[in-house]
């Protein structure tokens, strides 16, 4: 499976997506899944990452060389961020190509620190709550150990970042939108979407 990730910024993004989509891949029973993050072109914000001519110059580029197309982008408290990415599923997905789109709650690196271990002092609510992720928690976590914000992203815990298996419910959306590889792994379709799933709740997203 060829996976390409669209973020909105990929300069620093990269760092949090491709270890997390890896593990994400490897707990469903894909561990060779190729992942990249699309390099070229550098969109440089959400209002770019949002553009519909913007992404049909992505998927123009990588369509025959990219079996799953994966959006995702900050929610920054934007309520309607979510139908936005509805719409532009809509838009992209066909019989022949699959186009999936996420948002995190409120930024990725929210999902970075829930495979962190965090500061005793710090509250998941309140992180889950706070707008500016990068600024207020995940930034200032890196200079307190010390590490750029790349390499912190790269050590979560073994098992946090393990999504699938604690999956409870299931999205009809995003299962129907991964069959074509549903009965070749052990996790299927139901894993993935099952995963991305605990993923958005455990940053406070859940889809509905």
């Amino acid at each position: 499976m060829r996976i390409l990730v669209i973020s909105e910024d990929f300069r620093n993004d990269q760092y949090i997506l491709k270890p997390l989509f890896e593990r994400l891949l490897r707990s469903i029973g894909k561990p060779n899944a190729h992942i990249e993050i699309c390099r070229d072109p550098l969109l440089g914000g959400v209002g770019e990452a949002l553009k519909t001519e913007r992404i049909r110059e992505i998927v123009n580029q990588y369509e025959g060389m990219t079996d799953l197309f994966i959006l995702c982008v900050d929610r920054d408290g934007d309520q309607g961020r979510r139908m936005r990415l509805d719409n532009i599923e809509t838009e992209f997905v066909s019989t022949d190509r699959t186009f999936l789109a996420v948002n995190a709650w409120e930024e990725i690196e929210t999902w970075a620190l829930a495979g962190l271990d965090l500061p005793k002092d710090w509250r998941w609510q309140d992180i889950r709550a706070e707008v500016d992720v990068k600024e207020n928690y995940f930034q200032p976590l890196a200079r307190q150990r010390g590490e750029a914000a790349g390499r912190l992203a790269r050590k979560p815990r073994g098992t946090s970042l393990q999504f699938a298996g604690s999956a409870e419910r299931t999205s009809t959306r995003w299962r129907s939108a991964l069959r074509p590889w549903e009965g070749n792994n052990e996790g299927g379709a139901d894993g993935v979407e099952a995963s991305l799933d605990v993923m958005s709740e455990a940053s406070g997203c859940a889809k509905t």
